[in-house]
C-alpha cells in the first residue's frame, strides 16, 4: 500500500494528517526517509515520529443567530439548528456552534464527553438544518448515548433529491467510510461501517423528488452519500455531485436536507416524545418553486 493509505489505517489518522507527517520527513522505512506516495514493504522496519498533540479545543460562548430552543427541561434541550452552524468546535472550524450558542444563552449542559462537545449525543452537518437534542444532565447523556447506539431513536429527515429514485420506497444498505482520495468526503466502501437508510418519495417533480428519510444508522454524511451513490444526490449538494444549474435555479446554496423530526424515550421517565422542526426559509421557498413548476 501507499505510505499515506497504509499509515492512516495503521494509526487511525486521516490521510491528510499522515501526509503531513510524511512531508515533514518523519516516516522512515529501514532508516530511509520516504514520501507519502512511496510504498510500504513487507518485513521492513517502519519508524514514525508523531507530531505533538494538538492543544485542547475550548467552547466559546458566542450567541448564535437563529438557534431556537424548541423544548427544555432538567434533562434535555431540544434545539432547531440553523444553517452554517456546527454542533461543537473542531480543528479548523472558526464559525458558530450549537454548544457555544447554548452557553452564551445561559443554558447548562452535561459535562460528559470531550470538553469541546460535552452534552452532545448526535450531530448534524454544518449545512444541514433541523431538530437535535443536547443532554443537560449526566444521566440523560448516558441514556441518550445508549439510545442512539441501540438505534431506538426515530430520526426523520426530509430532502429533495435529483431525479426519481426507483423504487419510490426502499432501503439503501451500503457501508460508508472516508473517501479514499478526499478527506473531507465520505463514500460507499466495501470495508466501511454498516449504514442503512430507509426512504420514501413523498412528491415527484419534473427534475427532482421530495423524499422522507428514516435513518437506521447515523454515519457522517450518510443520507448525502447514499443518495449520491444512487445517482440522486441531494439538490444543492455540490460536494456529492449535485447539478449546480438546478441548485441555482431553485435558489439553493447548500444541500436540501432537513432534520424534520426526532423521537425518543425521554431519559427522565421513559415516555416517548417527538419534536418537529419547520423548514427554514430557503428550503421552503425552493420546495414551493418546484411545486409551482409541476
Amino acid at each position: 500500500m501507499r505510505v499515506d493509505a497504509g499509515l492512516a489505517k495503521l494509526l487511525g489518522l486521516s490521510r491528510t494528517v499522515v501526509a503531513g507527517i510524511a512531508d515533514a520527513d518523519d516516516v522512515l522505512i529501514d532508516g530511509r526517509v520516504v514520501g507519502k506516495s512511496d510504498r510500504l514493504v513487507a518485513g521492513a522496519m517502519l519508524e514514525i515520529t508523531l507530531p505533538a498533540p494538538p492543544q485542547p479545543i475550548t467552547v466559546q460562548a458566542i450567541p448564535v443567530e437563529g438557534l431556537v430552543v424548541i423544548h427544555e427541561d432538567d434533562d434535555i434541550i431540544v434545539v432547531d439548528k440553523p444553517v452554517g452552524v456546527a454542533v461543537h468546535p473542531s480543528p479548523g472550524w472558526t464559525g458558530p456552534t450549537v454548544v457555544g450558542g447554548l452557553a452564551a444563552a445561559g443554558h447548562r449542559i452535561a459535562t460528559s464527553g470531550a470538553a469541546e462537545r460535552q452534552g452532545v449525543v448526535h450531530r448534524l452537518d454544518v449545512g444541514t438544518t433541523g431538530v437535535m437534542v443536547v443532554a443537560k444532565s449526566e444521566s440523560a447523556y448516558s441514556a441518550l448515548k445508549h439510545a442512539f447506539k441501540e438505534r431506538t431513536v426515530d430520526k426523520v429527515y426530509h430532502s429533495i433529491v435529483q431525479g426519481h429514485p426507483d423504487p419510490i420506497k426502499g432501503t439503501i444498505d451500503a457501508p460508508i467510510d472516508r473517501h479514499p482520495k478526499h478527506d473531507y468526503k465520505f463514500a460507499v466502501m466495501q470495508d466501511g461501517k454498516p449504514s442503512i437508510t430507509h426512504y420514501e418519495v413523498i412528491e415527484a417533480f419534473r427534475a427532482a423528488s421530495f423524499v422522507e428519510v428514516h435513518l437506521e444508522t447515523g454515519r457522517t454524511h450518510q443520507i448525502r452519500v447514499h443518495f449520491s451513490a444512487l445517482h440522486h444526490p441531494c439538490v444543492g449538494d455540490l460536494t456529492y455531485g449535485a447539478d449546480p444549474t438546478l441548485a441555482k435555479r431553485l435558489g439553493v446554496s447548500r444541500q436540501w436536507l432537513h432534520a424534520r423530526q426526532l423521537g425518543f424515550h425521554h431519559p427522565a421517565d421513559g415516555q416517548w416524545v417527538t419534536y418537529t422542526s419547520e423548514y427554514p426559509a430557503d428550503l421552503a421557498a425552493s420546495l414551493e418553486k418546484l411545486r409551482e413548476e409541476g
